[in-house]
């Protein structure tokens, strides 16, 4: 292909340019980018997941400049407040539990010894036995270190929380410098060709008219390309994701920092908070059947930590999926592709995970039906294990006291979701795919979070003294406690690393 046309900016639009223009450097293909300052960005996506780092480090950006550019913080899970019942929490943390009590997990996982002692009344959290988790809760954070004093094993897994907007144009020098063009305009027109309907250029209102080979739809909510133009059809999943709209403010920072993000279940949805270096991220996500625009802006204003430091925005939006993510020369990245809700802050994961299997599975010169299905299947796939993680948050709720959690508890369920409940439900066991996103310990956190509670523990247990099952756990929860306690606090890491240069805050005062 001589020439890969990229509509849309944004985060979804730059990351894939400078994926993209890292991977195909010194080839023929050209990379051009067209986006108008006219149409505004989504730009709330601030929390991410651990493979955010694959993506950073694919396209070689040094961390302490993209947490610098950024105003990023480091993320090692998130903190889930009143959702199975009003007062409850529980942490859905990055790493594995019991690294340090059994090293043969993937035979017997550490939650069922937990169990086991639940059985005859010793109750314990599980996020006490996972290292990210007890950083979490006390504030903390390090990078590995050559320090035998506080060196982690394994080294912390963790993410990042950072501006969104800032990202964007951090990635646009970035792939302007790898000889991306952008050409600024709004689109009033699109090409196809005659004998196929493939598109073969856009015109811009100033008359330019930009040709590609191959085009990447990153034009957001209205897919101009993959939907307006090629129909590629909506698969909607408001039936069983209800929340339809957000409203999103900053707010000022406080002198802690915290390490994760936290989701607080409210009335007819939930709120976000994201703290970064300089600000606080704020957003209340509900459904509009059961509360107005105004009464969800009020309980977000209501529920900020410091001064709002922008009006809320608000954003309507529908949970699903295109029914094909690429379509003739087109592929769907980020919101054109489909919209899951943010609670597991996997949006920025679907564009990163979309363009790595762009360049896996990059089509020729020529139509390849082959390529084009195995695109949307396998992308097809990671958007429905990741739609029925999201469910059930929602679904696995004991909540009777709003009429929004009473709609979520009893709704019918995918098939697929109501299988995973029912194996874990009854054994403790966690159904598996392969290359699925979320791992035995986050669907565990959530079950067990949610107050699922298997009916039977594992057989291999059956035998096993409990004394020595509590010993071995207070053992475990004591290296990991005292290992953290070594840390540095996550402010203090931050820094340490960046130094004077990092950028000044804006704190709350009280």
């Amino acid at each position: 292909m001589k020439n890969i046309v990229i509509v849309g900016g944004g985060t979804a639009g730059w990351m894939t340019a400078s994926l993209l223009a890292h991977f195909m450097r010194g080839g023929p293909t050209a990379i051009t980018l067209v986006e108008s300052e006219e149409i505004g960005i989504v730009g709330v996506g601030e929390a991410t997941i651990p493979s955010i780092q694959e993506f950073n480090q694919a396209i070689g950006l040094d961390e302490r400049d993209f947490l610098r550019e950024t105003r990023a913080t480091y993320k090692l899970g998130i903190e889930f407040v009143n959702w199975a019942r009003l007062g409850d929490r529980y942490f859905h943390q990055f790493g594995f539990h019991g690294d340090r009590f059994n090293e043969h997990v993937d035979t017997v996982y550490l939650h069922h010894y937990l169990l086991k002692l639940l059985r005859q009344g010793d109750v314990r959290q599980l996020e006490d036995y996972c290292t990210e988790a007890m950083a979490a809760k006390m504030g903390r954070f390090t990078w590995p270190s050559r320090d035998p004093a506080i060196q982690i094993r394994p080294p912390l897994r963790y993410a990042f929380q950072f501006d969104a907007g800032l990202y964007s144009q951090y990635l646009r020098r970035f792939a302007e410098k790898l000889g991306v063009t952008r050409i600024e305009g709004k689109i009033t027109k699109i090409d196809q060709r005659a004998e196929d309907g493939f598109i073969e250029a856009v015109t811009l209102a100033s008359g330019t008219r930009v040709e590609g080979d191959f085009f990447v739809d990153c034009s957001g909510f209205r897919g101009l390309l993959i939907e307006q133009t090629l129909k590629a059809g909506f698969e909607d999943w408001s039936h069983w994701l209800p929340c339809d709209r957000a409203v999103a403010a900053p707010c000022e920072g406080l002198e802690t920092i915290t390490p994760f993000t936290r989701a607080t279940a409210q009335d007819s949805g939930w709120q976000w908070r994201i703290p970064l270096q300089h600000r606080i991220g704020n957003g209340h996500v509900y459904s509009s059947s059961f509360i107005s625009d105004d009464e969800a802006a009020a309980t977000l204003l209501q529920n900020l930590d410091g001064k709002p430091l922008a009006d809320p925005r608000l954003l309507r939006f529908t949970a699903g999926r295109r029914k094909k993510l690429m379509h003739k020369n087109v592929a769907a990245i980020g919101l054109a592709s489909g919209f899951l809700e943010p609670l597991e802050s996997t949006s920025i994961h679907l564009i990163q995970s979309g363009i790595f299997r762009l360049l896996n599975l990059l089509p020729l010169d020529h139509h390849d039906p082959a390529t084009e299905d195995e695109y949307n299947r396998l992308g097809i796939e990671e958007y429905e294990h990741i739609r029925d993680f999201i469910i059930l948050h929602f679904c696995a709720t004991e909540r009777t006291d709003t009429p929004f959690w009473n709609h979520v508890r009893t709704m019918e369920l995918p098939e697929s979701l109501r299988h995973r409940i029912a194996i874990f439900k009854s054994r403790g066991r966690v159904a598996r795919h392969v290359g699925q996103l979320f791992l035995e310990p986050s669907w565990v956190a959530v079950f067990l979070g949610q107050r699922i509670i298997p009916e039977e523990i594992h057989p291999l247990l059956n035998g096993v003294p409990a004394a020595g099952i509590a010993a071995s756990l207070d053992q475990t929860r004591r290296q990991i406690r005292e290992a953290v306690e070594k840390m540095p606090t996550h402010r203090e890491f931050i820094d340490r690393l960046l130094g004077s240069k990092r950028p000044g805050l804006s704190l709350a005062t009280s």
